[in-house]
């Protein structure tokens, strides 16, 4: 199969009004229209199913019967890239940030975002964390701290929201009932993967979120202070220690790997 062809069977498998590719045939003389229409639902059944596990609790949030129609437009508006579907769904935030339908739930994007970044989390590269003894002698020589650079595990991401979507997150971990909450309240997040491969979805104290992106962004400590002026930087060195998120610090006159 050329590549034209590759390209309209594939998309006859994601549009209904698209007529069967040109050339298919049956083994057993059943009628092809018919076999293809049950493949392209087992497709679209699946890449839904594959959406419905990477955001459970966005499903929750809408129900299922919503998550399944709106999975569906998806896919078919943004069929996969890749072949490995821990990946598929990197666009829905912002697919789902335009979906008129999910309007009056303006905090769904954010909240698909978390989910998806537990996902990258999950599955980004290994790191080894530095020891806590060679981070403590570094902090305890001042006069280098300025131009150190700190490197963090490729896991760790800085999320945003002007809701509290981790407050949402968090209750749709437990069973039961979900408790009232006001959610309409901004909130940072860290999420990140620690050495044991737990991903860990942390609600960061003001400062925290400016100064940990900076890091991440490659700036010095001085600059990443000056970003972050409102931090508390003993208790977020101490949250990034104790998830084993610093794995590289270097200056102008040593490197750490």
């Amino acid at each position: 199969m050329n590549a034209l062809a590759q390209a309209e069977f594939a998309a006859a498998l994601l549009d209904a009004e698209r007529p069967v590719p040109a050339g298919l045939c049956a083994w057993n003389g059943s009628d092809p229209a018919r076999r293809f229409a049950v493949y392209r639902n087992n497709v679209i059944v699946s890449l839904v199913a594959a959406l419905a596990d990477t955001f459970p609790v966005l499903r929750q949030l809408v129900g299922d019967e919503f998550f399944d129609a709106m999975a569906g437009l998806y896919v078919r508006a943004h069929p996969p890239t890749s072949p490995v579907l821990a990946h598929y769904g990197e666009g829905l935030a912002d697919w789902l940030a335009a979906f008129e339908p999910a309007r009056a739930l303006p905090y769904l994007s954010d909240m698909a975002r978390l989910e998806r970044a537990r996902i990258a989390a999950c599955h980004a590269a290994d790191a080894q964390p530095l020891a806590a003894e060679a981070i403590a002698a570094r902090l305890a020589d001042p006069a280098s701290l300025p131009g150190a650079r700190l490197a963090l595990h490729p896991s760790c991401r800085v999320l945003r929201s002007p809701f509290d979507v981790h407050a949402l997150w968090a209750a749709h971990q437990q069973e039961g009932d979900w408790p009232a909450m006001a959610i309409d309240q901004p909130c940072e997040m860290l999420v990140l993967r620690d050495p044991a491969d737990e991903v860990w979805v942390i609600r960061l104290a003001a400062g925290a979120a400016d100064f940990i992106a900076a890091l991440l962004e490659g700036a010095t400590f001085a600059d990443a202070l000056q970003r972050a002026p409102g931090v508390d930087l003993p208790a977020t060195l101490a949250l990034l220690l104790r998830h084993g998120a610093i794995v590289g610090w270097s200056s102008s006159t040593s490197e750490q790997p």
